[in-house]
């Protein structure tokens, strides 16, 4: 068993059962929901798929990142076990939540000065951060210590690839993620945005595309470009969505591009952190490759 804890914030949307097999600990994110604060902690308190329909019954969804209290909390229980502490946190792209675990690392460690925290800025999200913690918990198993272990994800983390597209454009112009004229332009002529996560961890517009078909093929067709071994890829494959029939059609697709591939993409709901921003339409893919560019 290792001398230190692998952590991670539950906006990687893996699930509970997961985090547990594979030796994992995460964070609750916070959610808005009507007015009522609930936890995003990976669909115990209220699964992403019953967030999405209560948002599309007219329910107003808003988040708030962790705090530095929160994060002293939960750091805490883990150093009185004797234990250190490696930390992926949620992209500084998205969120400000990665300042709150190194202030609170800070603090601890002044409080704890036999104790090690690692905290780590994934520039990941969704199941993309997911699968960096896979992969993390696979070099843990080698036998690498927390220090080796966090220069190893430092390393390696913009070569996990994040490719996202939306086919429903209400929630981006409820949010102000676009303008009211450009969305309904949008969802008139079918623009389905099609998105990737750069090296700064920011979700970054790439290309608007028409009709869900060929935003789906666009999505697999930038896969073979960008993974590592091109049609012969082997490695890990993880698929998040919100909309349960588009996240099949890319399955689909993808087992039929990659034959190494067939029954190996793993699936997961876009958490409710994620889809509160997001909405319904959604579908995201990850995978080694490339590094990712601006």
């Amino acid at each position: 068993m290792s001398d230190y804890v692998l952590s991670a914030c539950a906006t990687c949307d893996l699930t509970p059962e997961w985090m547990e097999k594979r030796g994992m600990n995460y964070i609750p994110f916070n959610v808005t929901l009507d007015g009522e604060q609930i936890k995003d902690d990976m669909g115990k308190t209220l699964s992403p798929r019953e967030l999405i329909k209560m948002m599309q019954a007219g329910s107003d969804a808003k988040t708030s990142q962790v705090s530095t209290g929160e994060y002293i909390e939960y750091f805490k229980k883990f150093l009185d076990e004797g234990k250190d502490i490696v930390h992926v946190s949620l992209s500084t792209g998205i969120s400000g939540t990665y300042q709150s675990a190194v202030i609170a690392a800070q603090d601890l460690m002044e409080e704890y000065p036999d104790r090690k925290i690692y905290t780590i800025d994934s520039l990941a999200a969704s199941s993309g951060y997911g699968l960096l913690m896979e992969l993390a918990a696979d070099k843990r198993d080698e036998g690498l210590s927390a220090e080796e272990l966090a220069k190893w994800i430092e390393d390696y983390k913009l070569n996990v690839i994040h490719l996202f597209f939306s086919t429903d454009l209400s929630f981006y112009i409820k949010g102000g993620r676009i303008s009211k004229t450009a969305g309904t332009v949008g969802q008139v002529l079918n623009i389905c945005p099609f998105l990737d996560v750069d090296d700064q961890g920011r979700l970054t517009p790439r290309e608007k595309i028409r009709t869900k078909k060929k935003v789906i093929k666009r999505m697999v067709e930038r896969m073979t470009e960008l993974c590592d071994d091109g049609l012969n890829y082997s490695g890990k494959c993880f698929l998040s969505d919100t909309d349960y029939e588009l996240g099949s059609h890319v399955i689909s697709l993808i087992e039929e591009t990659f034959p190494q591939l067939k029954g190996n993409v793993h699936r997961f709901d876009v958490g409710c952190t994620i889809a509160s921003h997001t909405g319904p339409g959604t579908v995201a893919l990850f995978f080694q490759g490339k590094k990712r560019e601006g």
